[in-house]
């Protein structure tokens, strides 16, 4: 069984992913209590894909969040480093292709919009990835993030910190095969970025109009924000 580090190098986070690949959704939807589905729902809400537009879901594992934002007709791609993961979505009906967010094999300005749904915080570098899929988005395109975050309840932020990991690992053991994933998952969630400096890192990455909504008191949030369009970068 593999096990991811906070440095996060590609290649033991791909493993890792390949390695639970089988049990994730499941997993998550149990560990979440149910509310990954809300979020999904809710971060389609925020994208609003179109019919006709072309949509880059990075990250995208079993492509669970690419056959949500495609039920409007727009035509999404899922895209992950991980083929065990690829490979388990299969089923959903959606394109699905293996890339590397900091290298992503697209021509320049492809895509309407992209998104990421709680896998930025495995990127080795977050800035270079934001700058990368800026490159793949169309002038005035949007991105879309939904990542976990910071509690801005402070009684519920300090049992978020100091038993997520704990409590994370323990239902590994009952709903993974890999249960040291999950305290690789937990620690690279309470050591991410909160929502202000995850917001200033997509503005220094180049994208503008960076805004957050806070879900469920903040331990999830999704940015959403736009590349610069032509007019506005002249």
């Amino acid at each position: 069984m593999s096990r991811a580090n906070l440095d996060k190098d590609p290649h033991e986070v791909a493993a890792m992913f390949d390695d639970v690949a089988g049990g994730y959704d499941r997993a998550n939807s149990f560990m979440t209590f149910g509310f990954d589905r809300r979020w999904r729902t809710t971060t389609s809400r925020v994208l609003d894909a179109k019919r006709g537009e072309k949509v880059l879901d990075l990250a995208a594992g079993t492509g669970v969040s690419t056959a949500e934002y495609a039920r409007g007709g727009a035509w999404c791609l899922a895209a992950d480093f991980s083929l065990g993961m690829l490979r388990r979505g299969r089923h959903r009906g959606v394109p699905m292709v293996a890339a590397d967010a900091l290298q992503l094999p697209f021509a320049d300005e492809r895509f309407d919009a992209a998104t990421i749904s709680f896998g930025i915080r495995n990127f080795v570098d977050t800035k270079a990835a934001l700058v990368e899929i800026a490159r793949v988005v169309k002038p005035g395109g949007r991105l879309v993030i939904l990542e976990a975050s910071t509690p801005t309840f402070a009684p519920i932020r300090f049992v978020y910190r100091k038993f997520l990991v704990r409590a994370m690992t323990l239902l590994g053991r009952f709903t993974s095969s890999n249960p040291e994933a999950y305290s690789y998952l937990a620690e690279s969630m309470v050591t991410w970025l909160d929502q202000r400096a995850l917001a200033e890192t997509m503005a220094a990455a180049g994208w503008e109009k960076v805004e957050w909504l806070n879900l469920t008191f903040g331990a999830v949030a999704i940015h959403r924000a736009r590349k610069p369009s032509v007019n506005s970068v002249a």
